[in-house]
């Protein structure tokens, strides 16, 4: 399969009032409304009902590609046009214990291996990552009423891999790398003066485009290997379309799929 890689969205920052103001304009009248009924009072909140889900087309296990990569692939893309940032995912990390931890990063690239992420080897997940590594990425389309589940496990990219990417990233975002000590504990404006510290460290002058910041080799990318990903599909009535592919853990055989009920 070819590889789908991501390059990192301009900051709001970058973009002219003009294109910010479309980009708004795009994302709210792209917005599917809950049509949730609430019932609260001090001390609870319940959902009491929800609007159907109604996705397009028809998923079984004979209307999908062999592979899932490339199923996730054609999937992706079709997103694209429908998603206001479908990269986003749940990442779910485990210590060696057992306890869980989750939170939403950017999927960065699709290969034929993996889902790729990049973050801090200092950090939470990273660490977790460590002691057992295997995760679960979870990705809601909710405008499609469609979500993809992976599980499998991971590795660390090589650091040549990590750098590709790296030289994408704005130059912030790249000082901000080096600059934040990920998931420790910081004082109010320590952030900032490290971000300040970094940048005088390079050299990096106040009105400065562009400069070469190294990768910090604390931080690089994460390749989740899948041994199990599902594709779902909102139906009515809660009758959801799930097809989901298995294997054994690193085999290269050919990937059992099933439908499963919702």
């Amino acid at each position: 399969m070819s590889r789908l890689a991501l390059v990192p969205r301009p900051s709001s920052a970058s973009l002219s009032a003009t294109a910010r103001l479309s980009q708004i304009r795009g994302f709210l009248s792209s917005s599917i409304r809950m049509d949730a009924v609430l019932e609260s009072s001090e001390d609870k909140i319940r959902v009491l009902s929800r609007r159907q889900y109604e996705a397009s087309g028809t998923l079984t296990p004979l209307t999908v590609l062999p592979s899932p990569l490339d199923e996730f692939r054609r999937w992706f893309i079709e997103a694209q046009s429908h998603v206001r940032e479908p990269e986003i995912m749940s990442v779910s990390t485990a210590t060696a214990a057992g306890i869980p931890s989750s939170r939403f990063v950017l999927l960065k690239e699709v290969d034929s291996r993996g889902f790729v992420f990049f973050t801090n080897y200092n950090s939470r997940k990273s660490r977790e990552l460590d002691e057992n590594p295997h995760a679960a990425l979870a990705l809601y389309w909710p405008e499609m009423h469609r979500q993809v589940r992976v599980v499998g496990r991971v590795e660390r990219l090589t650091k040549a891999e990590s750098e590709e990417y790296y030289r994408t990233r704005p130059l912030g975002s790249r000082i901000g790398a080096w600059a934040s000590p990920q998931s420790s504990v910081v004082e109010e404006g320590e952030l900032s003066k490290r971000f300040n510290e970094v940048k005088d460290m390079f050299a990096v002058k106040e009105d400065q485009l562009e400069a070469d910041i190294p990768l910090p080799d604390f931080w690089g990318g994460w390749r989740v290997i899948p041994f199990e990903v599902e594709f779902w599909a909102g139906k009515p009535s809660r009758l959801h379309d799930r097809v989901r592919y298995t294997r054994e853990l690193d085999s290269d055989a050919e990937w059992k799929i099933e439908r499963i009920a919702p």
